[in-house]
């Protein structure tokens, strides 16, 4: 979709993750016709927290609506760390879940390291665990978290040949930094991954024909920092309030600005959001292929 004002493509996360989980609606149907296998997902859920609820609701909807089988565990936020381990061990050993999810953020009091460990690295489909992280960073075959993912979809899909593009990733997570920085290294980019304490780090951004920003600061990447056609991706969402009482959600960059340089952009909302779920449900068919055997299409490994 090309804006005539600025120039700058929008990057529609919402139209591209429906056609992501129209395919995975597609190939869990072959699944069930060909193989007699339907994936299944488990999501464990601990504590109220009103925005994991909400989250929690929408993946069991969309895992039902891709024809999937969904395991829902909503615990007690007073659940020991034990209680929790011998839930996720259920899980690792039920041949009906493929794919296991547990929310964070956790309750203090329970490590969730520890937690994020215990789930069987092929069943892992957040692609949190040691091996996976490992996997991606050594470039082998592992579950790629979901967010990073998203964005390397959409990305590719803008710019099919990523070979030889300076990319900067802005923000080290473990959840999304810096997985992204190992799949724009797969892609053979030049690859800085800067954060809030980089020096001149405006600098920085302004080299890079690829700016992913996932630094978690409202707004923090400006206009004047990004490089005439780059294309950036904004996984950030922030809640922020307005003179007037009211709230509204924002990225990492501010986009009015960054939108009149760049080539394209997402918008938040509408743009990464909706891609982290959409990946889900494809993680989720990819771990039932692999723990069965079975071969995906082209695209799908």
């Amino acid at each position: 979709m090309n804006d005539s004002n600025t120039g700058a493509a929008l990057i529609d996360g919402k139209a591209f993750s429906a056609n992501l989980v129209a395919q995975v609606a597609e190939r869990v149907r072959a699944l069930r016709d060909d193989h007699h296998l339907t994936p299944g997902l488990a999501v464990v859920l601990v504590g109220e927290d009103p925005a994991s609820q909400v989250y929690v609701r929408n993946k069991h909807k969309r895992t039902v609506e891709a024809g999937m089988r969904s395991f829902e565990h909503t615990l007690d936020a007073s659940v020991t760390e034990a209680e929790l381990l011998t839930l996720i061990g259920g899980l690792n050993d039920d041949p009906e879940v493929h794919g296991i999810l547990v929310q964070l953020p956790l309750p203090r009091h329970i490590d969730a390291g520890k937690v994020i460990e215990a789930i069987r690295p092929d069943k892992d489909v957040d692609g949190f665990h040691p091996w996976n992280v490992g996997m991606l960073a050594s470039g082998g075959r592992g579950m790629v978290p979901c967010t990073p993912l998203g964005c390397m979809m959409m990305l590719k899909d803008r710019v099919p040949d990523l070979s030889g593009k300076r990319a900067i990733v802005v923000g080290r997570s473990n959840i999304v930094g810096k997985p992204m920085a190992h799949l724009l290294l797969a892609e053979n980019c030049t690859v800085t991954i800067a954060h809030s304490r980089t020096r001149d780090l405006p600098d920085e951004v302004r080299r890079a024909d690829i700016v992913v920003a996932a630094v978690g600061r409202p707004e923090m990447v400006r206009g004047d920092w990004i490089k005439p056609g780059a294309v950036v991706i904004d996984v950030g969402i922030n809640r922020v309030v307005l003179p007037d009482g009211k709230t509204r959600l924002v990225g990492d960059v501010q986009f009015e600005e960054a939108r009149k340089v760049a080539s394209a952009i997402t918008p938040v909302p509408g743009g990464v959001g909706p891609m982290t779920i959409a990946c889900l449900l494809r993680n989720t068919v990819v771990a039932a292929a692999r723990q069965h055997r079975i071969a995906l299409p082209d695209g799908w490994e």
